[in-house]
């Protein structure tokens, strides 16, 4: 049964068509959702997402893709949790050494303002890649497989983060 069939059952009150649906896009969406989203919020944010299809699948028009629309949903869901929640600080992976106040050069090479303001430029896709290889220590590989994207894409965006990273934090490479 394809998305379009799924959301016309789900705007019936099938609930077993809702829980279909779940399963082929909660995965990608949870994936897409970690770029920008700590990784406690995004589970909420998914049954939020999945909720919202429910109440709203009467005004589905099958003109795009069904993920297209899910994933809109998503977008929605998450800012709005966020701007509940207003301004946040950046969580930092624990392997990352930086302080809040840099003492000294030796001290710290980078301060959490400048890691933050450094990423703040990076776009949803890049920051995932981020999270993915630097964070949580993924090969490419892997990172292809969870995004979706070709491995050689996954190059290309680690290479912009390391070379936007390097600009923000005033490397010379």
């Amino acid at each position: 049964m394809d998305d379009d069939t799924l959301i016309a059952r789900i705007a019936d009150g099938d609930d077993t068509a809702l829980r279909e649906l779940f399963f082929r896009h909660a995965p990608w969406l949870a994936t897409r959702l970690r770029a920008v989203l700590p990784a406690a919020d995004v589970e909420d944010v998914l049954q939020e997402t999945f909720l919202a299809a429910w109440r709203g699948a009467r005004g589905y028009r099958p003109d795009g893709a069904a993920g297209g629309w899910l994933w809109g949903i998503a977008r929605r869901q998450a800012a709005l949790l966020l701007r509940r929640r207003g301004p946040v600080a950046l969580a930092l992976p624990e392997g990352l050494a930086v302080s809040d106040e840099a003492d000294s050069e030796a001290d710290s090479v980078v301060t959490r303002a400048d890691l933050a303001g450094a990423l703040a430029v990076l776009g949803p896709a890049e920051r995932e890649v981020w999270r993915l290889m630097y964070e949580e220590d993924r090969p490419v590989a892997e990172v292809a497989e969870l995004t979706g994207v070709p491995a050689g894409t996954v190059k290309s965006r680690a290479h912009r983060v390391r070379r936007v990273l390097r600009a923000g934090l005033g490397g010379t490479r």
